[in-house]
């Protein structure tokens, strides 16, 4: 067993690493420039929602509270009607990118530390780079892109976007799985 704290170095060495591959896939033409399309008539639904006073929150339509409500005549025949969907309403203004990179950094380093528990807790030092590599690479992959097969599920977010995004997993994972191997203490 390693102690977290003998793993710092490639704790923040690879959120460092998965950080520059996040800039790179997200200046790659095209790679995520699909995941999401306009809404049609969209200046007349921001209208229309502006209007209504859409707070910040995750919305469903048409919604249900039960079961029992989720039955009814009158919400299976908004259900055929139409449109049904989720929406997450974010607050107005410009996206704070300064703090969204400062998170997503924060969130890799949370990453990090559960790779570096869960690989820590399975190999001793001077563990075989493959190892090392193949424990903290399967933990990264679940961490980064599992979540986005529920919400492909569960929540009707987009094929494409699943896709691209586990896709992202797997170079995160490599990343961070390159890194624990090559900085894995030596006993």
């Amino acid at each position: 067993m390693v102690g977290i704290a003998a793993l710092w170095l490639p704790i923040v060495v690879s959120a460092a690493f998965v950080f520059v591959a996040l800039m790179v896939i997200h200046m790659m033409p095209g790679w995520h420039r699909d995941d999401m399309a306009a809404v049609p008539g969209e200046d007349k639904v921001m209208e229309a929602m502006r209007g209504l006073n859409v707070q910040p929150g995750d919305y469903r339509f048409p919604f249900g509270r039960t079961v029992a409500e989720m039955t009814t005549p009158e919400f299976e025949a908004k259900m055929k009607a139409g449109p049904v969907g989720n929406m997450s309403i974010l607050p107005n203004g410009d996206m704070k990118m300064g703090k969204m990179m400062g998170q997503w950094f924060v969130y890799s380093l949370v990453i990090a530390g559960i790779v570096a528990y869960v690989t820590g807790r399975t190999h001793a030092q001077g563990a075989p780079y493959l190892e090392v590599f193949r424990v903290s690479g399967a933990v990264t992959f679940c961490c980064y892109s599992v979540a986005h097969w529920q919400n492909w599920i569960w929540w009707g977010k987009g094929t494409r976007f699943t896709l691209t995004y586990t896709i992202d997993g797997v170079i995160f994972a490599l990343v961070t799985a390159g890194t624990f191997g090559w900085l894995w203490p030596k006993p």
